[in-house]
């Protein structure tokens, strides 16, 4: 057995070797008898700027457990168990699967199914993660968009151009799997133990290499520039994916995993009789502050001595009565161009790992409903559109991102515009650019946000639009064995199909919906 003790505390100046000490006298014990000591979390508690402090969780092994829980009942002080590996499952016999998209969701269903003896197809609309950062790259120097291999489309999702968030409110039982395999394939080890963790858009490109590796060395068949167009069905079943209007790759089951923005595919689903819900999302801007001003926001005189600070707000607008928050928090990063059609701008934000850029960013949005929209399933689709649109026309269609100071935006005077955002911002007034409710539930938030973090509202900072692709505005709906509740062997997953939010979930996701169909492979192999 060992034990697990929460909540240890060490001041800043403190170094992580007085641990087993300080455990030790919180338990009362001689520091000796702790054994196989072991950090499990490391995290900041910010909440008293005066002295900020260091927090960690430990396990360890030590003689008279059952005696020592007995003396220490209220549950800081329990057992513990090391996470158990998730049991490999053998398929009982070849099954084709086709996985379209490379994002967490089709790595790790890919992952999960070829350990369990399947033949696997992975295929993506984009292109390898190395080409698709230089044309991403060209397209933020040139502003000529590839609408193939962007920010949202190739290999690796969204995701890559990110931030590299793996912190997810769910606790779900594969959540140390996924992370032992994100540092298997080259994330530090810290992402093990830090209670948020993160790998930057730096060290993603480099997992997504090795990820790849590894696949291509268990034989999964990797297909770049292939779009899924069509489904070829039978007998209302999948048994087949129609790859750039003209190749058919035969399938026992086809896993979806395309991302939020493939919206040609859900448009070509709604034709193939798939259901689809509408789902509501967010949206709204970026707001960019000097990364130094949110650090001493948050930290004060200890700003300097500790990793660059992100923050989370958040109010309810009680006129319409719709949340209004902060969002994919990129502390040191930048606010980028995350456009993906012709005529539509959408922004998003990116950090590296060390997270020393000169600005920190986060989304500032307002929860949009369905009733906001045109009733048809993929109406918040069109919502989205028209609201890029209206972004890429006020710089008259040279990907430029409209921008305003944050005083304008309140009406209180106004100041420069400095923004990290590439290929360049335009000053525009954003109500232009923002739906009515989504333009004033961010004015009435502010001064609350203001509230929240003194220092907030300032000349320094910039709001830059439109931060449109939070989540889906769809669901494709499954049932309870995880399938589409209209076609059988096609199985939804991930963000793009209304079930995840971000890399972890949409990882365990995918690993969920991996063991859907190994548990319809072994059903049909009993009958």
């Amino acid at each position: 057995m060992a034990l697990i003790l929460r909540d240890i505390a060490l001041d800043l100046d403190q170094d992580e070797a007085d641990l087993p000490k300080r455990a030790a006298a919180i338990l009362g014990l001689d520091v000796a008898r702790l054994q196989q000591f072991k950090i499990l979390r490391r995290s900041h508690d910010a909440r008293h700027r005066n002295r900020i402090r260091k927090i960690f969780t430990v396990c360890f092994a030590c003689d008279g457990e059952e005696a020592l829980l007995r003396a220490h009942p209220g549950g800081r002080l329990e057992k513990w168990s090391p996470p158990a590996p998730t049991p490999v499952v053998r398929l009982p016999r070849r099954y084709r699967v086709l996985i379209v998209g490379m994002g967490p969701a089709g790595l790790f269903a890919a992952k999960r199914l070829i350990e369990a003896g399947a033949d696997i197809t992975l295929i993506d609309r984009g292109r390898r993660v190395e080409e698709r950062v230089r044309d991403v790259e060209r397209f933020w120097t040139s502003g000529c968009l590839d609408p193939v291999s962007n920010v949202q489309f190739g290999e690796g999702g969204a995701g890559t151009f990110s931030d590299g968030k793996l912190t997810t409110r769910v606790q779900h039982p594969r959540r140390h799997d996924v992370l032992q395999t994100l540092v298997d394939f080259g994330a530090p080890e810290e992402i093990l133990t830090d209670a948020r963790p993160h790998v930057g858009t730096d060290r993603l490109r480099r997992i997504v290499l090795n990820f790849r590796q590894f696949l291509a060395e268990k034989g999964v068949a990797l297909h770049y520039t292939s779009c899924l167009t069509g489904l070829e069905i039978r007998q209302q079943q999948v048994v087949g994916g129609v790859i750039n209007d003209r190749d058919l790759i035969a399938c026992d089951a086809l896993v979806l995993a395309t991302g939020h923005s493939a919206r040609d595919t859900y448009r070509m689903l709604g034709r193939s009789g798939v259901q689809l819900d509408n789902k509501g999302f967010a949206l709204g801007v970026r707001v960019e502050h000097p990364a130094e001003l949110v650090n001493r926001i948050q930290y004060g005189r200890f700003a300097d001595r500790l990793p660059a600070a992100d923050y989370a707000l958040r109010y309810t607008d009680r006129e319409t009565e719709r949340g209004v928050y902060s969002f994919c928090m990129c502390p040191g990063g930048e606010v980028i161009n995350a456009a993906s059609e012709a005529d539509g701008l959408a922004v998003n934000g990116m950090s590296r790992l060390a997270r020393r850029g000169a600005f920190s960013n986060s989304a500032l949005v307002v929860t949009v409903r369905p009733a906001d929209w045109e009733d048809q399933p993929c109406g918040g689709i069109a919502f989205q559109q028209h609201w890029e649109r209206k972004a890429f026309a006020a710089a008259g269609g040279r990907f430029l991102a409209p921008a305003q100071n944050l005083m304008a935006f309140c009406g209180r005077g106004g100041g420069p515009l400095r923004s990290s955002c590439r290929p360049g911002v335009t000053e525009t007034e954003l109500r232009e650019v923002l739906p009515d409710f989504v333009y004033h539930g961010l004015q009435r938030a502010l001064p609350h946000f203001d509230r929240q973090m003194r220092g907030f509202l300032t000349g320094e900072a910039v709001l830059i639009g439109v931060e449109t692709r939070t989540s889906a505005p769809v669901r494709i709906t499954r049932n309870v064995s995880g399938m589409s509740v209209t076609l059988g062997a096609l199985f939804p997953a991930g963000e793009g199909a209304g079930y995840a939010g971000g890399i972890m979930s949409a990882a365990f996701d995918g690993l969920q919906t991996a063991d859907a169909v190994i548990r319809q492979v072994s059903c049909q192999e009993s009958f």
